[in-house]
């Protein structure tokens, strides 16, 4: 139903699906047992539920393990089975997959941020290309340009607003118009508050130019 994450895809408009989508990103990343629960609930009729599934998937990096299993747990209330997709089992394809989506993220800054991560440890480099950007994030079911936004989603609602720049970017590099950017962080402005979400608005109105 959908490309895969490493796919050329491009997004113009904030569909219906996606605004819930990027919403329950954030709400998974900063809610409350409750907030998560009634997203899900909402989500299960608002969100193909691959969307969902990938999504919870790939919030451990983004969220931690704790919210991504607790939110998964609430999911299979939901939905009973798993949905499992094929994907890469060999760790170098990962790597390889990885390199490619991360250099299509990050454009003209790949070979400055690989060494950026390499000084801060090579472990982390080396996880960060395998696990974050290749088992997880180049994985079919959801494509590229929306998996970047719920990484947008997610890092404004953790305030890490220097992975939040990156990710504005990103977001850009992978064919995301800017005016779904400023789509986004009107649909996330509820949940966000309104000292968030003008952070958030300032931070994107510099990478944006304005």
């Amino acid at each position: 139903m959908t490309p895969s994450a490493g796919s050329r895809a491009t997004l113009h408009q904030l569909d219906e699906a996606t605004r819930s989508l990027v919403v329950l990103s954030a709400i998974i990343t900063g809610g409350n047992d409750r907030q998560i629960r009634d997203a899900l609930t909402r989500a299960a009729t608002d969100i193909p539920a691959m969307w969902v599934e990938e999504l919870l998937l790939q919030s451990y990096l983004f969220a931690g393990f704790p919210r991504a299993l607790n939110a998964m747990r609430e999911w299979r209330r939901l939905e009973r089975e798993p949905l499992v997709g094929s994907a890469p089992t060999d760790i170098d394809q990962w790597r390889a997959e990885g390199e490619a989506t991360c250099a299509a993220v990050y454009g003209s800054m790949y070979d400055r941020l690989r060494a950026n991560i390499r000084d801060l440890h090579p472990s982390l480099d080396e996880w960060m290309i395998t696990d974050g950007y290749g088992k997880v994030l180049s994985r079919p079911g959801l494509d590229l340009p929306r998996r970047e936004l719920c990484i947008v989603a997610a890092c404004a609602a953790a305030g890490q607003d220097r992975q939040l720049h990156s990710h504005f970017h990103g977001a850009l590099n992978v064919g995301i118009d800017a005016v779904v950017i400023d789509h986004l962080l009107d649909a996330l402005s509820e949940f966000l508050g309104a000292d968030r979400t003008a952070s958030a608005r300032m931070l994107w109105a510099r990478v944006r130019g304005k």
